[in-house]
């Protein structure tokens, strides 16, 4: 028997072997061998126990970081067998639920009657908002951010100072303005003339400079 009352541990059992421990030295009980010792097991810990039992795990099981369907599925489980029933049990429900969908659910115009409506709503709403958060991560690390460098075509970069856009590629123009490729004083950036090339334009029409004395 002392073998046996050794895995008697915890809670009201505890209670109930440190009794019977006092009854045997006081040689007030009649439990003499193991399997009177089973029988009072089984006749003070029946149903009732298995009832109390219940209703302590019905009355401290919560959602926490779980999806609705697994915590509604666990309550299912724990409330049969409690002795719960109606709005006692509708209660529980939601004590355990998380914060948000229970906030959600006393909002809606219509409030659930049934404990089963109660489950099927609770886990519509816990699966859209799931799936809203994980559209809203996807849409997140697509999106443009502010303050990103645009890129041209052909490989270039922008780049200045002040609002200037400069535009760099491998051995091309290189300059500034607000939005254009023009220079620094505004004038229209063209071709560079060699100074020493002769200007065959000034021997058409009325003039007749020399192009080596200039006379």
């Amino acid at each position: 028997m002392a073998w046996v009352l050794l895995y008697v541990q915890r809670g009201i059992a505890e209670a109930w072997k440190d009794n019977l421990l006092d009854e045997l030295a006081k040689g007030e009980s009649e439990v003499e061998s193991a399997e009177q010792l089973f029988a009072k097991i089984r006749n003070d810990f029946g149903e009732t126990s298995e009832e109390e039992r219940k209703i302590e795990q019905l009355r401290t099981i919560e959602q926490g970081g779980r999806t609705c369907d697994e915590y509604v599925q666990e309550f299912k489980k724990v409330a049969r067998g409690s002795g719960y029933e109606g709005r006692p049990l509708i209660e529980e429900f939601k004590r355990g639920l998380n914060g948000a969908i229970r906030r959600k659910l006393a909002e809606a115009e219509e409030l659930p009657t049934t404990i089963g409506e109660w489950q099927e709503r609770a886990v519509r709403l816990d699966r859209n908002q799931r799936q809203s958060r994980a559209e809203e991560r996807v849409l997140g690390r697509n999106a443009v951010r502010p303050g990103g460098n645009a890129q041209p075509r052909g490989g270039g970069s922008y780049g200045g100072r002040g609002g200037q856009i400069t535009w760099r590629t491998g051995g091309g123009y290189r300059g500034g303005g607000e939005g254009n490729a023009s220079n620094r004083g505004g004038a229209q950036m063209g071709p560079r003339r060699d100074p020493n090339a002769m200007d065959m334009d000034r021997g058409r029409g009325g003039d007749r400079t020399c192009y080596v004395c200039g006379k």
